[in-house]
This record gives structure tokens, C-alpha cells and sequence, in this order.
């Protein structure tokens, strides 16, 4: 057990370097077309009877599948799609019927277009459309990606949350404000009592917050806040990027982020430059835990930064 937990958690923070090392290039699409995927194996992990959860580059697949058909919630690189296809083909022969993107980041949804030419019906906050509409800029990685074709961007969108009655359950799925970005949303499935949480709760030593795309700390405590009052001790929670988390994960989470935002804000209110905080290295406590391996050299600094620009 040890030697498969340690397994998964290296292949988490490979998993994780590849999806910042392509977010770090000029175009996101054209870095994630020239990346070579040939060696990413997409492992597919059950849950319950319907649910199931898929780990390879980019952002982890929430699946249901059952009578109804296979609705997916993310759906990583385009290149992957058919290796996406053929790991779902293990344990159903249903066709993909529904996508629910959590965001709009391209390791999330960089599948959209190849699914939507098959007839897969996309569903997205409204956000998620617009911005996806449009060329994005993610500053903090200096990364572009070009406005996307039609038959990728969302054709079901919602402002506060819709709600998919698939495969003998309830799947809520709900926004929150301005936390990772602008445009995430968390997807609970009631009976299977399973909680995707997108890019607003991964396992990494510090989440990223787009800050450039609407993202900010509060919001961002706002979602494990959210995600707590819907788990219990048996709830199995799927994080934007690493292994598969409890309801004591999430609180660890919280609690990393709100011990962390009270340190910076105190900083701030005291008159201190974002490139003063950043000196003093005010989380140099916790580089052991919560700050250890880190994806790159400077990601701590980031953080600090993405926190303090979103502190009202």
C-alpha cells in the first residue's frame, strides 16, 4: 500500500510539472499539440457502481456511467482524447453524452472540441463561454490560448448552478465566485456522494489562483468552505490535479489557505510592497509541509503574490 501511495503521488507531481511546463509556453494549444503525450497512460480508478475518476496530464476526469450514457466532467488535452475513449471503453460501451468543464483552463478542456464533433453536449458556467470565446491570457505562466472553434465552447451555460439527473443520480453543479478563476464550479454527486472540486482544491504545496482571470483567495477558502458542508467522513473527493482526497484533506486544505491568508494580509495592512512581503518570505514556517516539493523553484513566491493582489 505504501509503495502504491508513493507511486501515485510521484506521478502526481510529473503529471502536475507537465501541465505547468505547458502552460509556460507561448500558445497553450499549439504547446499542448507539439507536447509529446505518447507515454501519458490514462488510469481509470472506480468509485462506486456508476462513478469513476480518470488520472493522466492535466486536470482529473470525473465519469458517470451507466443507462443513461458516460457524462464527464473535464476532459484534458486534445491529444488524449482517444486514449481518454479507450480507458471509459473498460467499463462501458455508452456514448459520451455530456462534458461539464469546471473551468475554462485548457488542461481541463482541451478535449471540448474533439468531443463536441462527436455529439457531446458541452456544460459550462457562463464563463467559461465567454472567456473561452476569446483568446486568454494566463499571466502568471505567460501563456496564451487563441479564441477556441464553436463546436468547443459550452452550449448549456448557467449563472449560479444547474443540475444533471443522470444514471440514477443527482449531479448539483455549482459555481463559486471568483476562486481559482472566474469561471469554476464544483460538481457533487448526491447519492454516489462524490465531489469533484476543480481547480479550486488540488494536492499540490500551494494552489494556483488566477488572479489575471478572476481568481482570489477568498473565494477560493470560499469553495473548501463549500465542498466541507457537502462531505461527510465517507464522501470521496476528486481534486483538480493529484490523487483522491477524504473530507480531512479538504480541511487541511482550508486550513492551509486561511493560516496563510491571515499571515499575508496582516503584511499588507501594515503598509508592506507586494516585493517587501515577498522578501520577508513570511511562509518560510511551512516550506517543510505545505510548501514542500514544490512544481518550480519559485512557486511559493507566486502564491504569495497571487494572495496578496486579491486581497481587497
Amino acid at each position: 500500500m505504501y509503495r502504491e501511495l508513493k507511486n501515485i503521488h510521484t506521478n502526481f507531481l510529473r503529471t502536475f510539472a507537465l501541465t505547468t511546463a505547458l502552460f509556460s509556453g507561448t500558445m497553450m494549444s499549439q504547446s499542448a499539440v507539439s507536447q509529446d503525450f505518447s507515454n501519458v497512460q490514462i488510469r481509470a480508478e472506480k468509485l462506486t457502481d456508476n462513478v469513476y475518476v480518470l488520472f493522466g496530464a492535466g486536470g482529473n476526469i470525473g465519469v458517470s456511467a451507466g443507462k443513461d450514457g458516460v457524462f464527464l466532467i473535464d476532459d484534458q488535452f486534445a491529444p488524449l482524447t482517444d486514449k481518454i475513449k479507450a480507458a471509459i471503453g473498460e467499463f462501458s460501451d455508452q456514448p459520451i453524452r455530456y462534458v461539464v468543464n469546471t473551468h475554462f483552463h485548457f488542461d481541463h478542456s482541451g478535449g471540448n472540441e474533439n468531443l463536441g464533433k462527436h455529439g457531446a453536449v458541452i456544460v459550462a458556467h457562463k464563463n467559461v463561454r465567454l472567456r473561452m470565446a476569446k483568446e486568454q491570457f494566463v499571466k502568471a505562466f505567460n501563456a496564451r490560448t487563441p479564441a477556441q472553434p464553436d463546436i468547443a465552447l459550452p452550449v448549456v451555460t448557467f449563472q449560479e448552478g444547474v443540475t444533471l439527473h443522470l444514471n440514477g443520480d443527482d449531479a448539483d453543479v455549482i459555481h463559486v465566485k471568483n476562486a481559482h478563476t472566474d469561471t469554476d464550479s464544483i460538481v457533487h454527486f448526491k447519492q454516489a456522494n462524490v465531489i469533484h472540486m476543480g481547480d479550486t482544491f488540488t494536492t499540490s504545496p500551494y494552489p494556483f489562483i488566477d488572479v489575471d482571470n478572476g481568481g482570489g483567495i477568498d473565494g477560493v477558502i470560499e469553495a473548501a468552505k463549500l465542498g466541507l458542508s457537502l462531505a461527510d467522513d465517507n464522501t470521496q473527493i476528486i481534486p483538480g490535479h493529484g490523487p483522491m482526497s477524504k473530507k480531512a484533506d479538504l480541511e487541511d486544505h482550508l486550513k492551509k489557505l486561511t493560516t496563510t491568508r491571515e499571515i499575508i494580509a496582516k503584511l499588507k495592512s501594515e503598509g508592506m510592497s507586494l516585493s517587501e512581503v515577498i522578501t520577508a518570505k513570511p511562509l518560510a514556517p511551512f516550506e517543510d509541509t505545505w510548501g514542500a516539493q514544490k512544481p518550480i523553484a519559485n512557486w511559493t513566491d507566486l502564491y504569495v503574490e497571487w494572495v496578496y493582489q486579491s486581497l481587497k
